[in-house]
């Protein structure tokens, strides 16, 4: 149910037309964002949780007879909705893969009414955690080798947004998270500090890291700058050698961080970490390590679970090829202005140079044969997973590894150039064919 409406008005149509035909979707990128040199696939896992359970039970159909769009509906609908289940094939670049404009993430191959069901879904979670993974890449290259965590649950879009960022963010190079179900859930490493609110409900801050302290002896972190930071630092000195990190949220954190090392190192605990947060993203990190402040940990927010200067991704989810009756596969493509798309399923080949770093992309019909690695594999055959759900770290490892091997060019923070990646002969030869075979009314 988690689906848009007029999905269901096309399955009702389908169902009285007798439509039961075969037909292939993709799920792609059309355009990169202005500020994005390369993305990172995240959100499978969660494409083909839902697939496997797609379902409606009767509360389900009692709802949608009541909708003033089914009153009418054609004999049989209601009862091919409680007999759905999908049963088709799909394949998809597996979590952790860089990908570009154009170039499938995914591609489902089912009769057409599962298929055409499932487009609201599988473009919300893929896009979402494509979009998250991506941008913790670029705030975790710009911490250079330091922690980053996720501290964004509290600014995301709702709840289960904040979950779901918490698990894109570890694949795109996050060490942990502050969200506690999400480590429940998938095993991302969770991390906290205190509040605030925590130190203004004592009577002296002194007070506060104490009663803490009694909770958490050996493994305390403090937040030092509800007041006056430099007497916070003090403070957390004096709780001894169960101290191990102090956090700064907020002033110049430059500055604020070069002072409370300073203070640090004169006590003679340089074993203390310091961790800064406070409206953080990747230009304002670059700057941080550029200038040598000596932060050790960083914890960003809002700009990562909402991916504020890139908020949302231009994907869609594209009618490829169908079935004929006697099962003469037909082409699908758009034509429109500016919403062309290429018929027929796909594969995308990644070629590498002799130094195995990334060269360039080329997007084929799925049974050509072209140097380089295919990124897409059958996950999926007849509603039945091929494999069971990889553990998170092999995506998060799989999407560090493409990053090292992706040259440095595409990886700025500004004006990153495109990615090149290229349409096979006999794919534009395809598109051309189907075009013209469209503008003469013939397949």
């Amino acid at each position: 149910m988690t689906t848009d409406l007029y999905q269901l008005s096309m399955a009702a149509a389908y169902v009285a037309v007798g439509v039961p035909r075969r037909a292939s979707f993709e799920l792609f990128i059309r355009k990169m964002p202005k500020r994005r040199g390369y993305l990172i696939a995240a959100g499978l896992e969660q494409a083909l949780e839902y697939l496997s359970a797609l379902r409606f039970d009767a509360d389900d159909i009692d709802f949608l007879r009541s909708l003033p769009m089914f009153q009418g509906a054609p004999a049989g609908f209601f009862e091919e909705l409680a007999r759905l289940r999908f049963t088709g094939n799909v394949s998809a670049a597996p979590e952790g893969t860089l990908i570009f404009a154009n170039e499938p993430l995914l591609r489902v191959e089912a009769p057409i009414m599962e298929a055409q069901l499932a487009e609201t879904y599988l473009l919300s979670t893929i896009l979402f955690q494509t979009m998250i993974a991506s941008k913790a890449a670029r705030v975790a290259g710009a911490a250079s080798g330091r922690p980053v965590v996720d501290f964004g649950t509290r600014r995301a879009h709702g709840p289960q947004a904040g979950v779901l960022a918490a698990r894109a963010a570890h694949i795109g190079g996050c060490v942990g998270t502050s969200n506690v179900e999400a480590g429940r859930r998938f095993g991302v490493p969770v991390f906290g500090t205190m509040a605030h609110s925590f130190v203004s409900a004592s009577r002296t801050e002194k007070e506060a890291f104490e009663q803490f302290m009694r909770v958490f002896p050996d493994n305390a972190s403090l937040l030092v700058d509800t007041y006056n930071i430099r007497e916070g630092v003090q403070n957390a000195l004096s709780m001894g050698h169960g101290v191990k990190s102090v956090r700064i949220d907020s002033g110049d954190l430059q500055h604020e961080s070069r002072s409370v090392r300073e203070q640090l190192n004169a006590a003679r605990r340089p074993d203390i970490k310091i961790i800064a947060s406070g409206d953080l993203n990747e230009c304002r990190i670059h700057k941080l390590i550029q200038n040598e402040a000596p932060i050790d940990i960083f914890g960003v927010g809002t700009e990562l679970t909402t991916s504020r200067d890139e908020p949302s991704l231009s994907g869609v989810y594209k009618l490829i090829s169908y079935e004929r009756d006697g099962g003469r596969t037909v082409p699908a493509a758009k034509t429109s202005a500016g919403k062309r798309t290429y018929p027929y399923p796909k594969q995308v080949y990644r070629q590498s140079g002799s130094d195995g770093m990334f060269m360039r992309d080329v997007i084929a019909l799925v049974d050509e044969k072209h140097k380089g690695e295919p990124l897409l594999e059958k996950v999926m055959e007849n509603g039945e997973r091929i494999h069971p759900p990889p553990p998170l770290e092999l995506a998060r490892n799989r999407a560090a590894e493409q990053l090292e091997r992706l040259p440095c060019r595409y990886k700025c923070l500004q004006n990153a150039p495109e990615y090149p990646a290229y349409f096979s002969k006999k794919l534009e030869k395809a598109r051309r064919k189907a075009e013209s075979a469209r503008l003469n009314g013939s397949d």
